[in-house]
């Protein structure tokens, strides 16, 4: 992994929010690559209940002040940046007052999922997207984790797919444990939709459950890795049906491992 670059996406990530298995995953990973002699990049959002003053987050005007167009509304895109503490890594945060400002994640104070998410999930993925453009930081894997991240495979794949910088660029998706039930949001497809992507390739946000958005993920990816033991077992079948090589959750548990999955299968 000697100056491989690998950039890590997630909706959380520890120290800055609670230690979810994804948040830990999405420290873990990078420090592992890092220890290996790679170069990462952390993703996330910035999230109203993320301290600032205690992170020590600070924003990056020459990465700032873009507007990204969501739903045919102009969006305009803030990037923050901290350092964490003791290791080699930076964390880069996509901020916008509408999406991020309030002081919770993707859920209110009754555990319902805010009705915006669809329209969050977009702003993330073009936000990651455009920075890492202006960054000039061409990643050799891109690893996602979780199913607010499940945008980024098709994006990548369709809106932005004549980017020079993401050419070479391999995709892994990490599938976590189902955390929602029922449908995400009734208007993600038209959403997704207006940026001029094929019908056929988005027919799975017709109905955008936990399941299809993962499925989605995993129709543009190159690997997958189990993030959790209670991953359903519906989503290693479909990856086996599409050939798509995979990490089971017991053996990404060597720390080598997910090093030794990028090496004999996804940089070949």
């Amino acid at each position: 992994m000697k100056d491989k670059k690998v950039l890590n996406i997630s909706s959380e990530v520890v120290p800055y929010l609670p230690q979810t298995n994804q948040a830990i995953n999405s420290f873990k990973i990078p420090k592992n690559i890092n220890d290996h002699g790679g170069q990462t990049r952390i993703f996330m959002p910035r999230y109203g209940l993320i301290n600032e003053r205690r992170h020590q987050l600070h924003e990056v005007i020459r990465l700032s002040g873009m507007n990204l167009v969501i739903n045919d509304v102009d969006m305009p895109l803030i990037i923050k940046v901290a350092s964490i503490p003791k290791e080699r890594m930076q964390v880069y945060f996509i901020d916008n007052e509408e999406y991020f400002k309030r002081r919770a994640i993707l859920r209110d104070e009754n555990q319902k999922l805010f009705e915006d998410n669809d329209e969050r999930m977009i702003f993330f993925t073009k936000g990651v997207i455009e920075t890492v453009k202006k960054l000039n930081w061409s990643p050799d894997i891109i690893h996602l984790h979780g199913w607010f991240t499940s945008l980024f495979p098709l994006y990548l794949n369709t809106y932005y797919k004549d980017e020079p910088i993401f050419a070479h660029s391999k995709i892994v998706t990490s599938v976590y444990a189902q955390d929602f039930e029922g449908v995400l949001s009734k208007q993600i497809h038209k959403k997704v939709a207006f940026d001029g992507i094929s019908e056929d390739l988005i027919e799975p946000l017709k109905n955008a459950t936990f399941e299809n958005l993962e499925q989605l993920s995993l129709n543009f990816s190159d690997g997958y890795v189990m993030g959790d033991v209670e991953t359903p077992n519906s989503f290693e079948k479909y990856s086996k049906d599409k050939e798509i090589p995979g990490l089971h959750y017991q053996e990404s548990q060597n720390e080598d491992a997910l090093v030794q999955f990028y090496t004999n299968h996804i940089l070949k």
